[in-house]
């Protein structure tokens, strides 16, 4: 298994959620706040690891996650379980909501400060045969939570028209949102519309 450390992850976690941009060692150093020399290390070894892919636009060479390899997903879907690790407050709060074919995303301002936030912003990804006990599930952690809960309930199909038709807020959210259950239908999900 290949280590990555804290500024490798990172970088390859803003690689997966911006589905919308190319990314170069310039553009992906200013988001992780390394030098480009620094990046430029980082992603020839993310390459060489398979967990990169890399194509030539021009005369920039940008970065995409290999998720057709079976690895890279693996790999990313533990970075984003990780990552949910830091939210384990709210991995609590709607466990109920956590079965087997949906997935849980928790995005906005609540993410970045609970105590300035005036909602608490969370996406269902479910089948749509599915899905009843999910208002029941709400209704009550609205009842002991002081912040409203606002909710988006979605196919996965929904989101993946949203996502082809480069909605802006279904981009924000995928950009910005922190998966808290469902990691790996996650990534296959994604894997469907990361060429966009």
């Amino acid at each position: 298994m290949v280590n990555l450390t804290k500024n490798e992850g990172k970088a390859l976690l803003v690689l997966f959620k911006e589905l919308t941009r190319y990314h170069n060692a310039n553009s992906l150093s200013r988001e992780i706040g390394i030098s480009r020399v620094g990046t430029m290390k980082i992603l020839k070894k993310l390459e060489k690891d398979g967990l990169l892919m890399k194509e030539s636009i021009g005369k920039s060479i940008v970065y995409r996650p290999n998720l057709e390899d079976d690895y890279a997903r693996d790999f990313v879907s533990f970075l984003l379980s990780n990552e949910a690790n830091n939210f384990k407050r709210w991995k609590d709060e709607f466990k109920g909501l956590f079965k087997e074919d949906r997935i849980v995303l928790l995005y906005g301002s609540t993410i970045k400060d609970y105590n300035k936030s005036r909602d608490i912003d969370i996406m269902i990804i479910k089948k749509a045969r599915n899905g009843k006990d999910i208002y029941r599930v709400l209704s009550e952690r609205q009842e002991v939570l002081p912040k409203k809960i606002h909710e988006i309930v979605i196919t996965p199909e929904e989101f993946l028209n949203n996502i082809r038709k480069k909605q802006k807020a279904m981009i924000d959210i995928v950009k910005s949102a922190v998966i808290l259950y469902g990691q790996r239908h996650y990534v296959e999900l994604i894997k469907n519309v990361a060429s966009v």
